[in-house]
């Protein structure tokens, strides 16, 4: 009796077993995904021969960050060394000239710090995005760096700088640490519009487009062929319910970050309004577009994987994007999730104004459009 429960249990286990991997996708989905996964991962995160930091030195400008102009030079010390003891690159950017220098660590892996010359506006644009973490001027006589003291990231950045300049004798004041104080320069202000972003994307993807997958599986869409119903009001229907959804999470979110945080807004409104609208537009045509046939919800839950995960690393949510390969920038930059995300970002911490975010909003509204119109035409209810 004994082995013939045994071998009813080693039976079902067998069965179970081959049910599941007679479906190729839950093959691809379960094994080959998430080892692409960790390609994509280990490119961003593993550790390279050389770790690059960019740091801005700042010409005689007007700081923001202070009360009147920054008095004293124009930064003429820090540019004579690094005339004197860094490399001359070659450079096309809007932010120039450009200096390189390499400190090599045979168990560390090399650093290599390249210093541009650039104005305030500038200099707090690409901290705001994420692009540097650590902001140098002169102030009579003196090194001044500026840097969130809560970024880790430009803590490491500051004790390599403050040892390569201190050893040189560039000045012999003690260096000064200016904490950065303007709206939008923290991580948790780089964080937040990510997290909103994420959140429509996850709302669409898992709300609209594995529940319609689920109901299919149930038989439940069967039901909906025999009501007088349009097959579009139905699609749009789940979509502006998601909208609504999307806006109650968001505003709750913001509501939490302004009253810990003091996270604010300091772009448009109305910018702000039509960015948040495109990029549910977006996702959601995305999500009537994977569900529209399928109604295997293992299928389904890689389908949906499979857009969501490699948008959530790749678009800069929780770290600037710029950790990969230069290569893959402008192809990462063109993702619906890089574009929400970069447009929230522009509102919240870059003032962009309407017309700044006419582009992102072109591109995603288009996005969702096409996708829609896909998903309407080969949707089927069973």
């Amino acid at each position: 009796m004994n082995r013939i429960r045994h071998n009813q249990l080693i039976q079902l286990i067998s069965a179970q077993f081959k049910d599941i991997i007679r479906h190729p996708a839950v093959i691809f989905w379960g094994i080959i995904f998430p080892i692409l996964m960790s390609l994509g991962l280990g490119i961003a995160f593993t550790r390279k021969s050389d770790i690059v930091r960019q740091v801005a030195v700042i010409g005689q400008e007007q700081n923001p960050s202070s009360a009147g102009p920054s008095s004293g030079t124009d930064s003429r010390m820090i540019m004579d060394f690094l005339r004197h003891h860094a490399e001359k690159m070659e450079s096309n950017d809007t932010v120039s000239p450009a200096h390189r220098i390499t400190l090599k660590d045979d168990k560390l892996g090399n650093t290599i710090f390249v210093f541009r010359q650039a104005t305030w506006h500038q200099a707090m644009s690409l901290l705001k995005r994420g692009n540097l973490s650590v902001i140098m001027d002169e102030s009579r006589g003196e090194i001044q760096y500026h840097f969130d003291p809560l970024n880790p990231d430009a803590q490491f950045t500051y004790y390599k700088l403050s040892g390569i300049f201190n050893e040189t004798a560039v000045t012999a004041s003690t260096d000064v640490i200016l904490p950065l104080t303007v709206s939008g320069t923290r991580y948790i202000d780089f964080l937040v519009p990510g997290l909103m972003a994420m959140g429509i994307m996850m709302s669409c993807m898992w709300g609209m487009s594995y529940g319609t997958i689920d109901k299919r599986s149930k038989k439940l869409l069967r039901r909906m062929v025999a009501t007088p119903m349009k097959k579009s009001y139905f699609l749009i229907a789940l979509m502006m319910v998601r909208i609504l959804m999307n806006a109650i999470e968001a505003s709750l979110l913001f509501l939490f970050a302004w009253l810990v945080f003091h996270v604010t807004i300091q772009g448009s409104l109305l910018g702000l309004l039509i960015i948040f609208l495109s990029g549910n537009i977006a996702f959601g045509g995305i999500a009537i577009f994977v569900s529209s046939r399928t109604d295997n919800t293992e299928i389904g839950n890689g389908l949906v994987n499979a857009v969501v995960m490699p948008m959530m690393v790749l678009s800069g949510i929780f770290f600037s994007y710029h950790n990969f390969p230069d290569w893959s920038i402008p192809v990462i930059q063109k993702l619906p999730l890089t574009l929400l995300a970069d447009g929230l970002r522009g509102v919240f911490i870059e003032g962009a104004g309407f017309t700044d975010v006419l582009a992102p909003t072109a591109a995603m509204l288009t996005i969702g459009v096409v996708f829609f119109s896909a998903g309407l035409k080969v949707f089927k209810w069973h």
